[in-house]
């Protein structure tokens, strides 16, 4: 095995072999990216090298069975699973950073219109058509050093909201409102002292009843932006639940908006996979399972619904160990079956050389439990 200075790897490159901090502990499978988070992890570890049989190299070898000749094909299903993965990432930073901008606008008491944030929402659409999976698959549950926490959750929010929206079958102009309204339904926060939202110690009462209000002032301030009211409505209404225990106005079942009920579930199952100042993130599929309990029936069974089987019960991204021994990681979901996702097996190829993907079932090779982070970084 050949020993790696951690210094001289390609950030997001891949190893064309399983690369090892030590004999046993794997750090990445072949169609994992070397990440820039994984060296500076490393390095922080005081690590110096890694072993591997592999190479460290720009693309995925063994990753080419999105390529198809037929007719109709859009052209990012016939790049290789790395530039998919690549490209998604590239989605994702952009629009994120897009939404730093919006939100720093509101600092800033300047002005933006909803044409233009419904422009971008339109390519974001149109980029969760295409990369729905690898969106997924890239979208992290820890925030970086330096980044806006409330960017990040309005981004990853936005995303599930129209993986959701599209599920329900929502036209093109109401899935964009859509996106508009989860990009937007936390922009009140913005209003408040960062305290009262980033604080690892209990609120006091006060500080409580700022947070309590946020939702209308993100009403006030769209409102006063001529933002639609139905996008309007959708900021207000956000932390309403089914039974009448949410707020600002504890409404119930049928007076709660559509888009609200889409933004509740999709920030809820965010906001319990993704880490805060005051907790650590859950694993997608414990996050799913909180939600499946709906405990107090809080949100809409139907969107519930919408979620899970847009993300399986595993959720796509997710690192798993098999009933086979084997690991992987979740890259599509079964339309028939949430409990049984589509399954890519790490380190093995096709008779061909595409990706190895399984359809787990109850029958043959299923999931036994999430992989946990020492498991595989």
């Amino acid at each position: 095995m050949k020993t790696f200075n951690i210094k001289d790897i390609p950030a997001g490159s891949f190893f064309s072999q399983p690369v090892y901090a030590d004999e046993r502990f794997i750090l990445t499978a072949p169609e994992v990216t070397f990440s820039q988070e994984l060296l500076r992890t490393l390095q922080e570890w005081d690590f110096k090298e890694v072993q591997s049989d592999g190479e460290p190299q720009e693309e995925y070898s063994g990753a080419d069975d999105a390529v198809q000749e037929a007719e109709g094909i859009p052209e990012t299903a016939l790049l290789s699973d790395g530039e998919q993965i690549r490209g998604a990432e590239k989605i994702y930073r952009e629009f994120l950073k897009y939404a730093e901008t919006l939100f720093n606008q509101v600092a800033t008491q300047k002005e933006f219109h909803f044409n233009q944030v419904a422009e971008r929402v339109k390519e974001l659409c149109d980029a969760v058509k295409e990369n729905r999976r690898y969106l997924l698959r890239v979208m992290k549950g820890d925030l970086a050093e330096g980044q806006n926490y409330m960017a990040s959750h309005a981004v990853k929010s936005a995303i599930i909201a129209i993986i959701i929206g599209g599920f329900v079958k929502l036209p093109t102009h109401r899935l964009i409102e859509l996106g508009v309204a989860a990009l937007l339904h936390e922009i009140g926060m913005i209003k408040l002292p960062p305290q009262t939202y980033l604080s690892k110690r209990p609120l006091s009462p006060q500080e409580r009843k700022l947070i309590l209000g946020h939702p209308i002032l993100s009403f006030s301030l769209l409102k006063n932006l001529d933002f639609p009211l139905v996008v309007s409505l959708a900021a207000l209404e956000h932390h309403e639940r089914e039974n009448g225990t949410g707020y600002p106005q504890k409404l119930t079942g049928e007076k709660i908006s559509l888009y609200a009920k889409i933004i509740a579930v999709a920030c809820s199952y965010e906001a319990l996979t993704s880490s805060r100042p005051h907790k650590d993130a859950k694993d997608g599929y414990s996050g799913m399972l909180d939600l499946l309990k709906n405990e107090g029936k809080q949100y809409d069974d139907t969107v519930v619904k919408a979620l899970v089987f847009s993300l399986s019960i595993y959720p796509i991204g997710l690192y798993v160990l098999l009933s086979s021994g084997k690991k992987g990681q979740v890259v599509d979901v079964n339309p028939e079956n949430p409990k049984y996702p589509m399954v890519q097996i790490f380190g093995e190829l096709t008779p061909d050389g595409k990706n190895k993907v399984i359809e787990t079932s109850q029958e043959g090779v299923y999931i036994i439990r999430p992989l946990q982070k020492e498991e595989i970084v």
